[in-house]
């Protein structure tokens, strides 16, 4: 018998070899702008183009991980985001060839998201799969915090392009180690001729989705503007800050850990989803409070935000793949993360149109609005009726 464990190691290793890469770039803006003048409209245009080739493929990359399995589609996605970056890095001169190279390599890298949380379902019995999905959920902060203390050491003064090659060296041994530790899960005998109903047919994968991008606003609040509002408004060090926000952001992690172990101890997926929209919105309307007169509250509102605004991630993923079913859960998972991203994308230009007109509070009260609605939208009855999300419900729990 496979040991799981070490399957989901390497999944959560393959996601933070890709998030270095995808969510890495903005730590070498400095660089890239020194070292090739550009303004920062273009270097904005670079830091984008492995988020555009990811949106563009989530989804097929899930319909490929429900077709041919999820250990395949990860090595030749994983394989293709390394090379692929390799290749802008040392045959690529052009600012609009770099960008468009490093764009398909995000469509590749796309691959983990899907796929190593399908592997994570099918091999984690139900009442232990919300703290794998969360272990698995660690990668984005490890993957992005891996890019924020090495990316720009290795750029220097303006060599980006070779700060790039551990993105793309770890993506490539991140393919390796799929390749000999992962093992897809057993899947059950298919009795419909490769045309599964679809899940989408009736609303609750629907309502998910849309309360997990809702609850993607105070987390990219927190995320965002915190070291902004740190430095401007309350005028901290920014390397003060910066020190407070990574140790928080560890926390936040930890976060992720406690919902998956909660949820599996009280066997639901969207009930503690519902009760951690409520904090969320919750911390949001204290920071706009603490704003408006308090200035102290904001900083326990920030602390306590990057927790509890995190901590659903994980949640709605495992909640997803039981509904979907074994059938769907790539696609459906591909779906999960599109809208989170689109949601990620958008918040911090419209959030900071608001700052910019008005002030911090508002903004505060404006994010709070979109945790009050996930908990109309968060389908908790759904649950009753979710689908085996693996194929072999009796997988040992020893390993």
């Amino acid at each position: 018998m496979p040991n799981r464990w070490l399957i989901l190691a390497a999944g959560l290793y393959a996601q933070a070899a890709t998030c270095a890469f995808l969510y890495g770039i903005p730590f070498l803006v400095p660089a890239l702008r020194l070292g090739d003048h550009l303004s920062l409209a273009q270097a904005g245009a670079v830091v984008a183009a492995p988020t555009i080739g990811l949106l563009a493929t989530l989804i097929a990359w899930g319909a490929a991980a429900d077709r041919w399995g999820e250990k395949i589609v990860m090595v030749i996605g994983l394989t293709g985001c390394g090379l692929l970056v390799a290749i802008a890095v040392f045959a690529v001169r052009s600012l609009t060839g770099f960008a468009v190279l490093l764009g398909v390599a995000g469509a590749f890298g796309a691959c983990v998201n899907a796929a190593s949380g399908r592997v994570v379902m099918g091999w984690f019995a139900a009442g232990e799969r919300g703290l794998a999905m969360g272990i698995r959920q660690m990668a984005q902060p490890l993957g992005v915090g891996i890019a924020a203390v090495a990316l720009p050491i290795l750029a220097g003064p303006g060599n980006y392009r070779t700060a790039l090659l551990l993105p793309a060296g770890l993506c490539v041994l991140a393919a390796i180690a799929v390749l000999v530790c992962v093992v897809d899960p057993p899947r059950p005998p298919d009795r419909s001729g490769g045309k599964a109903r679809s899940p989408y047919r009736t609303p609750e994968l629907w309502r998910v989705h849309a309360s997990s991008a809702l609850l993607v606003v105070p987390q990219f609040t927190i995320s965002v503007f915190a070291l902004d509002y740190l430095v401007s408004e309350r005028h901290w060090a920014a390397a003060g800050a910066g020190a407070f926000l990574a140790l928080v952001q560890v926390a936040g992690a930890s976060g992720r850990l406690g919902a998956g172990y909660w949820s599996d101890r009280v066997g639901s997926r969207l009930r503690p989803m519902r009760l951690l929209a409520v904090a969320s919105a919750a911390v949001m309307l204290l920071a706009a409070v603490g704003n408006a007169g308090m200035p102290w509250l904001v900083v326990v509102a920030i602390a306590l935000g990057a927790v509890i605004t995190v901590a659903d991630n994980g949640l709605g993923f495992t909640a997803t793949a039981e509904l979907a079913g074994p059938s769907w859960t790539g696609r459906a998972l591909g779906v999960q993360n599109t809208t989170q991203n689109i949601t990620a994308a958008l918040t911090p230009p419209l959030l900071g149109l608001v700052i910019g007109l008005t002030n911090y509070s508002v903004a505060f009260v404006v994010a709070a609005i979109f945790p009050l609605l996930a908990i109309l939208v968060v389908p908790v009855r759904a649950e009753g009726r979710a689908q085996p999300a693996t194929a072999s419900p009796a997988v040992p729990r020893t390993r």
